[in-house]
């Protein structure tokens, strides 16, 4: 049978992180012994709370439609952990809820990209920006960051690549996959060149803000430059917080008439998030907070130990990241041995029992990343193992 694909589907390609974790799945269903550190999931159990009123909302039949972008309930608690957590002052009005953060950035991008506009775009990158901007039919410019700069740009760097088409910049603090974080004076110089450029629009993914390790509170470019803020959608989420990477649920605030557009596309497409998992979200939101100051501490352990092994393995490095729970290591001096693929790299990892994603996938080059939401246990495991193989 032919197959009749779509041109906006043939622009792009399955996440190399879900392939990779669906790879070790498979291996491990096979009998190997694998461990993974490919996917973004916190180890933690869902707070009891959380899942209480998961239950509460089953017993009481809330298994029906609600509103197509959120019930007024969990925009209300939303607009309270973006006030709260992120200093965003917004009204439940200007919330959206999605079927996880990743929606919310696909729907704002596709509710605003047309064939050849431009979207600045800081690498290495979260894999999934690039794939859903050229979907649209947008043009991905990257921005390249190194290590030697805390895989952060200069405002400079960005208005070099500025040009009448350029119509998104993409900004994610903590990051993923390298945990850079974009400091309150950083911002502040990201905004001024903003403001020469009036059709730049400007995507803030916060999702990994409860997880930085410095004593500075979080920074968002929406607080920083509050003059930009109808041009700004901040996206965050209670996935990688509570560890509710199911529940699948994300929240976004923005201007008005971004989130009514992003509504409009909700409307045709999923209908509205599930109505046990928004009840699910208003507990996380509303409820205790206090557990993710422990969270916190034990990915900063996970964190020292794992940057402390890996630069201790020759032809391995890795700065410290500031915030989430990812390295992203670079192996240069190793390449030769993997022709200068390292696709071949990961692939030669896996083979060794550690799943990891290759940099390539992130728009990196020569090394790969590795998650450290595992137990300690796991992870001086899996790096021994990261070891033997590169001995």
């Amino acid at each position: 049978m032919t197959q009749h694909l779509s041109q906006a589907l043939q622009r792009i390609e399955a996440s190399p992180t879900t392939a990779m974790t669906d790879r070790a799945s498979e291996l491990r269903a096979e009998g190997r012994d694998v461990i993974s550190l490919s996917v973004g999931e916190p180890d933690f159990d869902t707070p009891p709370h959380v899942i209480q009123a998961a239950k509460d909302a089953l017993d009481a039949g809330d298994t029906r439609y609600t509103p197509v972008t959120g019930t007024a309930r969990l925009k209300e608690a939303a607009a309270l952990h973006f006030r709260r957590d992120l200093g965003i002052a917004t009204d439940p009005s200007q919330v959206i809820i999605t079927a996880g953060g990743k929606q919310a950035i696909f729907e704002a991008l596709a509710a605003t990209i047309s064939a050849g506009d431009e979207a600045i775009v800081p690498s290495p990158w979260w894999v999934s920006y690039p794939q859903m901007v050229r979907f649209c039919g947008g043009t991905v410019v990257p921005l390249r960051t190194s290590a030697a700069n805390g895989y952060r740009f200069h405002p400079s760097e960005l208005e070099a690549l500025i040009t009448p088409r350029t119509n998104w910049l993409l900004l994610n603090s903590p990051g993923n996959p390298t945990g850079a974080v974009y400091p309150a004076e950083m911002l502040r110089g990201i905004g001024e060149v903003l403001r020469r450029h009036p059709q730049v629009l400007v995507m803030s993914d916060d999702i990994y803000a409860p997880l930085r390790y410095s004593d500075a509170p979080h920074a968002t470019l929406a607080v920083e430059c509050p003059d930009l803020a109808d041009r700004i959608i901040t996206v965050s989420g209670v996935s990688k917080s509570h560890a509710m990477t199911g529940f699948r649920i994300g929240v976004a605030t923005g201007p008005d008439w971004l989130i009514s557009a992003m509504g409009r596309l909700q409307s045709n497409s999923s209908g509205n998030p599930c109505s046990i998992s928004q009840a699910a979200a208003v507990a996380a939101f509303d409820g205790p907070q206090d557990f993710l100051a422990d969270w916190r501490e034990a990915f900063r352990r996970r964190r020292d130990m794992v940057v402390q092994r890996i630069n201790a393995i020759e032809g391995l490095s890795t700065p410290v990241p500031d915030g989430a729970f990812y390295c992203l290591i670079d192996a240069a001096p190793l390449m030769s041995r993997f022709d200068g693929d390292d696709g071949k790299l990961a692939l030669h990892l896996l083979n060794h029992g550690v799943a990891t994603v290759a940099a390539s996938a992130f728009g990196g080059a020569d090394g790969f990343r590795i998650s450290f939401a595992a137990d300690e246990a796991v992870l001086a495991q899996a790096l021994d193992r990261i070891e033997k193989a590169l001995s």
